[in-house]
This record gives C-alpha cells, structure tokens and sequence, in this order.
C-alpha cells in the first residue's frame, strides 16, 4: 500500500536519467553527520570488533534502533549512509550505522573482508549490542550491497523478533542487487566503462589498505584483478570457500532467500538504475510474498532518487514514512489485533 504522504518519485532539475540521479552523491559531496555521536565497538565471536556510529535523535521517543548497513566500498561515510541517517535521526529515530568488516572504521578492530552474504557478522554485532538500545526491538536498513546483506539476513531461517539473538521487527532494502550474477555482468557492459572502473579501483584500494589481512597470494589476486567478476573469482569466492563467482553469487543472491522473509520489509528500487538490470525485479512475483511490501519506480537510478519537492532523497522519506506506518508506538496501537 503506497503512503499517501509521499508523492510518488518525480525527478527534479538538473537530475534527469539514470546516470546523473546516481552521480549526484558524488558530485555533491557528503553532508555532515548529525551532531554529537557514539563510536561502540561490538565484539564478535574470533576477537575481532566492528566499529559503529551511534547518533541518537534529541527527543528520545521508545523507538526501534535502527541499524543501517553500507554499500560495497562504503563506510559510514558513505553519503547516501550519512543522508539517511541525518533525516531518520530527525525524524526521532536512533541510528547506528554498521562499518562491515574492513570498511572504514572497521579496518584497524575488523581487518578481514565481507561479502554480499556473510550474515554471521552482521548477526554477531546484533547479538553485541549494549541490552538499553535494543529494548524497543531493531529495524534494519541496507543500501546496495548493504541491502542484498540485509534481506539475505531476513530470509535465514530464524530471522525476525527473537530471531539469531536479536529481536528484528522490519528491514528496508534499497537498490538491491537481487541478481549478484546479472548485476556483476551489467556492471561489466560496455555503457557502464566509466562506473566499472571507478568501482574497481574502489574495491582494489579497500582491500589492498594497509592492514588489511590479506595473505601475498591474495594481494597478487586482487592487484591483478582486471573486472569487478575476476575479484570475486579469484579473490573473494576462494577466501570464503565458494567454488568459484558463480557459486559465490548464486549462494548468496537475495532473490534466493526472499521466499523466507516472514517480519514486515520494503524494497525500494528504481527500475532504470544503471547498475541492476530491470529484469532481476520483473522476474520476481511480489504478491506471492505477503511479507515484503515493494516500491519499484521507473526513475531514480542507484541509490539517487533526487525528486521534486524535497532536498531529501526519496527513498529516505519513504523509508521514515514506512517506519512509522508499520513499527512505531503509534502505528501499533492503530493495528488490530493479531495484525502483522
């Protein structure tokens, strides 16, 4: 059900198509993180520590914390991470966003690597979290790769409130790619030069960082690594155990584990995004999942969604709007019993 508050998606001037909807977030630079903020170190079970950062809004309502995750290449301060986290935490929300293993903050506690699906760190760090912020329950966020770690999440066996040790009441998942195989081969087209080589190099410098735990062989690999499919084939499918890229794409494709999502989630995307093919969302039949509520735009691009009306990026205003529709106080008292 579409929330009337939020008009649908119109881009506005001078973002018009995909490509400049998607460049926007780095031609214009990072907004600041909201004031104040907390850095927690959440241990996992080998002895290493992700790092987070804890903004809390200054109207303390009894709200789900939310756990935003990043993008491949990301960190907290990703911009689309900060800009999501600036409006939720305005909006009355506390915020934590999560630096993946090797990411950012993460490097010198995490110094290892993540990978589309590995759901066991992001499980641990959950289990991590100090007892006061997760008593109203936890909402997940996922942006891109974030997002494709996130609904995998919520498919596993288990997932949901009460669910791998951590009371999960919903996820919202945007410009996911549900397809790893068919996003990896997009990425490697022709019309996607520019971006494919800007991601690689981002990807390369991630891993290669210093201290960043990678055996000589592994270093050799990914210096040598010519398309975003090599990485994966040579680097990260051997380094978790997969077979090879295809194995490890098809293990942990979000299309494969959304069958399994049973707590309320929304999936935003926009079905010009340069970067996953249309094709991974139309093969999908939505309403044969009565879990997960979707909202598929013809515009946007990835991660974009710069629209008339508001400065705010569409997909965080609606994202807010769900939230408050279906998981806060509010809205609880508006369901009828037994409502989901």
């Amino acid at each position: 059900m579409p929330d009337e508050t939020i008009p649908p998606f119109q881009e506005r001037p001078p973002w018009f198509g995909a490509d400049l909807q998607t460049l926007r977030n780095v031609l214009c630079g990072v907004p600041p993180d909201p004031p104040g903020g907390e850095r927690l170190l959440l241990p996992l079970p080998d002895g290493e520590k992700l790092a987070a950062r804890l903004d809390r809004p200054l109207d303390l309502r009894p709200l789900p914390l939310v756990v935003l995750v990043h993008g491949l290449a990301g960190s907290e301060a990703s911009r689309n991470t900060v800009a999501t986290a600036r409006h939720l935490v305005g909006r009355g929300w506390p915020v934590l966003r999560l630096n993946l293993r090797g990411s950012g903050p993460s490097l010198p506690t995490a110094p290892g690597h993540y990978h589309a699906g590995r759901t066991a760190d992001l499980a641990n760090a959950l289990r991590a979290l100090p007892s006061d912020l997760v008593r109203h329950g936890l909402v997940l966020v996922g942006h891109s790769l974030g997002a494709n770690l996130v609904l995998k999440f919520m498919g596993e066996p288990g997932t949901g409130e009460g669910g791998h040790g951590a009371p999960v009441l919903a996820a919202v998942a945007v410009s996911t790619p549900l397809d790893l195989a068919a996003t990896s081969a997009r990425m490697m087209s022709r019309r996607n030069l520019v971006y494919h080589r800007y991601m690689l190099g981002a990807m390369k410098r991630e891993a290669l960082a210093p201290g960043a735990g990678l055996t000589a062989a592994e270093r050799a690999a990914v210096a040598a690594a010519r398309t975003v499919f090599e990485f994966d084939d040579r680097f990260i499918a051997p380094r978790f155990g997969y077979r090879d890229a295809p194995d490890y794409y098809e293990s942990n494709a979000a299309k494969n584990f959304l069958a399994g999502i049973r707590a309320p989630t929304l999936i935003i995307h926009a079905l010009d995004d340069p970067w996953i093919p249309a094709a991974c969302y139309d093969a999908i039949d939505w309403e044969a999942l009565p879990s997960i509520e979707t909202r598929l735009v013809p515009q946007g691009g990835h991660l974009g969604f710069h629209g008339r009306g508001s400065p705010i990026p569409w997909h965080d205003r609606v994202t807010a709007a769900w939230l408050e529709r279906r998981i806060s106080p509010e809205a609880k008292d508006e369901l009828p019993p037994g409502a989901p």
